[in-house]
């Protein structure tokens, strides 16, 4: 009898902690008996069949590095019928039963049309920015966080040698999460982020309470998903004489070394996902809960709406006068 086999990808962004993932997934799947296809390059590998075994030296001295060992790509055609159609028979052709993919939402819906055709798929997120509605934490979300942090403290400190304004825009598409954190790290002044509505008067305004009771310098931080954080700038200097500068941080809070929770979250999510698929259960998306690693239902993962912390904003609000 044949051993059973399956496959690993990266899709989408990359996020720090995908090399821990991949690591898991492998050393699993070899300790329970099975064997092991890394893809390359996202479900474009599927399509292509670009894909070779693994073992278990294949996945020695990753689980420090960021980026992905298999690359990664948003793939268009597999969002065509013939693009879904030969990823099918590529698995079919390479006797493999199931796929675990890591990445966002995008990937998981590729996932769920994998699963549909007849290929289990596992879903682990696995994105900076922490939108992944289903799970508390996403691979990657903690080391982008210190690298933002890290580049803000030094910003920091130009600003307050030149007693300057400096608003810096983090990533996150459309959540606020990396932002918030961020900021509350940085002791920003104000936090923009797209779950709330702001308004620049009240910027300003905070901004000039603070500095009536001494303060020189000053740090907002602003979500991707907000943007134009030049134009923001113009207006703060225009209103309240204080030299500003715009930062838009960018890709380079995807790069760096995962930290420690990261590369356990990462390897944990793998774990499970593995098991997973040797029970023969596809469709899932593996998330933590309560700090407790748990799987969905990918329609229902998909369905779920993202909440914000209030709680955690109203802190940010209430320790930066």
């Amino acid at each position: 009898m044949s051993k059973k086999k399956i496959a690993v990808l990266t899709s989408g962004g990359d996020a720090p902690g995908m090399n821990a993932a991949i690591r898991s997934v492998v050393r699993t799947a070899i300790s329970h008996g099975m064997e092991v296809m890394g893809v390359y390059r996202g479900y474009n590998g599927l399509i292509s069949n670009d894909m070779k075994p693994m073992q278990l030296r294949d996945v020695s001295d990753i689980i420090h590095r960021g980026g992905t060992i298999l690359y990664t790509a948003r793939s268009l055609k597999f969002k065509e019928p013939e693009g879904l159609a030969a990823a099918v028979e590529n698995c079919k052709k390479n006797d493999i039963s199931g796929v675990v993919v890591i990445g966002g939402d995008g990937s998981f819906r590729g996932a769920r049309a994998l699963s549909n055709a007849g290929i289990p798929c596992i879903g682990l997120p696995g994105t900076i920015d922490n939108d992944i509605s289903c799970s508390e934490y996403t691979i990657g979300f903690d080391t982008a966080m210190n690298t933002a942090m890290s580049m803000v403290d030094k910003l920091r400190d130009t600003a307050q040698s030149h007693d300057r304004c400096s608003v810096v825009e983090v990533m996150g598409r459309a959540a606020g999460d990396l932002a918030l954190k961020t900021g509350i790290a940085v002791g920003a002044t104000y936090i923009i982020v797209p779950e709330r509505q702001f308004s620049l008067d009240e910027v300003i305004e905070r901004m000039e309470r603070t500095r009536q009771s001494g303060k020189k310098h000053f740090i907002i931080v602003v979500a991707e998903g907000i943007g134009g954080v030049d134009e923001i700038a113009r207006k703060i200097e225009e209103a309240t004489g204080i030299e500003s500068r715009a930062t838009v941080l960018g890709h380079v809070q995807r790069g760096g070394s995962p930290t420690v929770r990261d590369r356990v979250t990462a390897s944990r999510m793998g774990y499970h996902a593995v098991q997973l698929l040797e029970q023969g259960i596809g469709n899932r998306v593996v998330a933590v809960e309560h700090g407790k690693i748990v799987d969905y239902d990918i329609s229902e993962a998909l369905n779920m709406k993202k909440t914000f912390d209030e709680e955690l904003y109203q802190v940010a609000l209430d320790i930066s006068i």
